[in-house]
């Protein structure tokens, strides 16, 4: 079920209207296209260890960063950010539980895996007996293509590929928001025309490919990160995945970062040996499980 500026959405089509005739009126809605206008005139924040690492700042920012099909499910009490960048065909979503500040974000790369993303995403961040409006964010997927060929009604594989890369994704999406059962309230929707800027010669680019929230006000800010804040730091996710990799209740399209967040991992900037050890250590016990 799909939220729009405090009231259930509807559009003028069928009662079980596809994804791209969904995503067409989410598109004109005033409230949404006011937002889209909104996050555009914000600054894009930098992200780097040395800025926010200062000698100045006690307690320095933590964070966790996605890269492409990556999803974090975050406890604001733990962590102060979390984002993703160089989504440009991609799509970031973000949905946070209001009621506990709970916050899950994933960099989707295709149609195929946003039902089973959308799942895990939800899987650690709502009661499924709540009631609860959950808030959405969408960033990315700029208009790669002419929006004119989004709207074609045959599904030919020469067609799809006309359809380029970011509507499918983006029709996806709001699809699948629409058909659960979870309330999903959209407060952003920065993507396709709304995130489209166009050279003098016609070729288009997206404003921004990437953002961050701020998990204990649900703040949404456009954001890219230098190679030396995208932490969890590589070794991490090495460990995960390679501890992982034969425990079969861990498997899907996305690699899960909650675990870190309870062991705070990923709130040390620099490594050590003693983070090291520490990490394999972990690596070590999962393997046992």
């Amino acid at each position: 079920m799909i939220i729009v500026d405090g009231l259930p959405f509807s559009t003028d089509t069928s009662a079980s209207p596809q994804g791209r005739d969904i995503l067409a009126a989410l598109m004109e809605h005033p409230a949404l296209v006011s937002a889209s206008n909104s996050f555009k005139a914000i600054p894009e924040r930098r992200f780097s260890v040395p800025e926010e690492s200062g000698p100045e700042k006690t307690l320095p920012s933590k964070w966790v960063y996605l890269f492409q099909r990556e999803y974090a499910t975050v406890d604001p009490s733990l962590v102060d950010f979390v984002g993703t960048d160089e989504a440009t065909t991609c799509v970031g979503v973000a949905i946070r539980n209001p009621g506990n500040g709970m916050t899950s974000v994933a960099h989707m790369d295709s149609p195929k895996i946003v039902d089973i993303g959308l799942s895990q995403m939800l899987s650690l961040l709502v009661d499924h007996n709540s009631d609860m409006e959950l808030d959405v964010h969408l960033v990315g997927g700029f208009e790669d293509v002419s929006p004119n060929h989004g709207n074609c009604n045959t599904r030919s594989e020469s067609q799809e590929k006309l359809a380029g890369y970011s509507f499918p994704l983006c029709a996806k999406i709001v699809e699948t928001l629409w058909n659960r059962q979870e309330k999903f309230h959209i407060r952003t929707l920065f993507i396709l025309g709304h995130n489209t800027r166009r050279d003098l010669e016609g070729n288009a680019y997206p404003i921004f490919n990437g953002f961050m929230v701020g998990t204990s006000t649900g703040s949404i800010t456009p954001a890219s990160f230098d190679r030396t804040s995208r932490c969890p730091d590589e070794i991490v996710r090495r460990i995960r995945i390679s501890a992982s990799h034969e425990e079969s209740s861990w498997k899907g399209p996305y690699v899960n970062y909650i675990f870190l967040c309870h062991y705070k991992i990923i709130l040390i900037q620099k490594s050590s040996l003693c983070v090291l050890l520490l990490l394999l250590l972990r690596a070590q016990i999962l393997w046992k499980i």
